[in-house]
């Protein structure tokens, strides 16, 4: 079965249509999406696309979809493909943007290594992924004088909690040895909110940033080794639930529905030239106390194992990383799930067997 023939994921996207009050402000209008067929990004694909199957074509929103592969947006996106409002572009982020169909109203680039082993084996395209992508997303903005940005980041940018706060604030700077491979993918978010900064004030650019915790979901790839990736492949094939570390690591989690409800409030609402956090105390957890947490629904046991020397490479050595949601929570954004919810109900749909 395809994930979006799944009637639980189906209800998942039509909340997300009732819980945001400002849809009808993104009728007719166009987005040029990279990173589509991420977890991030196909989920957003798949509400946009999904709610114009309601609406008269007048009504309904183009995207342009960017992807390194066409034949993996085939075989993700099957029921979309064929659709007027959809144009897939295989394209590089990392090479300029060609001469698009359509004028973007709103730029999203969410293209990017995303996971460890991703970091500790193509530490250069993690790199030039994020920052030659947001370069050439923002060059086409500029040169086209038309649309809003909105980068993806993530809480990574905040580096190791100093210990002198509890949660992340937007302007809290905590500690990040940029002399190691695995200060790639942080320092590359950071320097793509930088761009940002430059140019909106050299070239007058409308661009946003939201900063993502660590996100799961039903769209979650099969070869994502986050843990809390890895931790839900174990408990839907009813395996023992690897915990590669002592578990003492405290971080904020997000249902990946969530993290677009967040997105669609920052274009609509988000202020030029800021960053949102999105986080919620609600999925605040350690690392142990989710495994014990997926274990528990999936009747297998928490297992200790040691990382291979590759897996240790890309692993965060974050060990407290909690995000103030707060200003997010301001222009109106509220999580739709709790943790222990949305984790029971990612397993529930995956069991099905739904690909992605």
């Amino acid at each position: 079965m395809h994930i979006i023939e799944n009637e639980r994921y189906q209800g998942i996207l039509k909340k997300l249509y009732k819980d945001f009050p400002g849809w009808e402000q993104f009728n007719g209008k166009t987005f040029f999406l990279s990173g589509a067929t991420g977890m991030i990004g196909s989920f957003f694909m798949d509400a946009i696309m999904l709610r114009n199957q309601a609406l008269p074509p007048e009504k309904r929103c183009r995207i342009i979809a960017a992807g390194r592969s066409r034949q993996a947006a085939k075989a993700r996106f099957p029921q979309w493909m064929d659709k007027p409002e959809l144009c897939f572009v295989e394209q590089d982020i990392s090479n300029p943007l060609e001469e698009l169909p359509w004028q973007p109203d709103f730029w999203i680039h969410g293209a990017s290594t995303s996971h460890p082993l991703e970091y500790s084996t193509q530490p250069v395209n993690t790199i030039l992924a994020n920052v030659l992508g947001t370069r050439n997303i923002l060059e086409a903005a500029a040169r086209n004088q038309r649309g809003r940005v909105l980068l993806l980041s993530s809480v990574e940018i905040y580096g190791e909690n100093r210990g002198d706060t509890e949660y992340f604030a937007e302007e809290y700077c905590g500690f990040l040895n940029c002399n190691t491979l695995r200060a790639g993918y942080p320092e590359a978010k950071r320097v793509s909110e930088a761009l940002c900064q430059a140019y909106l004030a050299q070239h007058g650019v409308d661009a946003v940033t939201i900063r993502f915790p660590r996100c799961y979901g039903p769209t979650m790839k099969s070869s994502d080794t986050k843990a809390v990736a890895q931790f839900l492949q174990n408990g839907v094939r009813g395996e023992n639930i690897v915990l590669k570390s002592k578990g003492a690591q405290l971080y904020s989690f997000a249902h990946v529905s969530d993290a677009v409800l967040g997105m669609l409030w920052v274009l609509l609402r988000g202020e030029t030239g800021q960053a949102y956090n999105l986080g919620d105390a609600q999925s605040d957890v350690m690392q142990k106390d989710l495994a014990k947490m997926i274990a528990d629904y999936a009747g297998t046991q928490v297992v200790f194992d040691l990382p291979s020397e590759v897996e240790r490479r890309g692993y965060s050595t974050a060990s407290k990383a909690l995000m103030d949601g707060s200003k997010l929570k301001a222009l109106g954004w509220r999580p739709r799930y709790e943790l222990t919810a949305g984790i029971r109900e990612t397993i529930d749909i995956l069991k099905r067997g739904c690909s992605t």
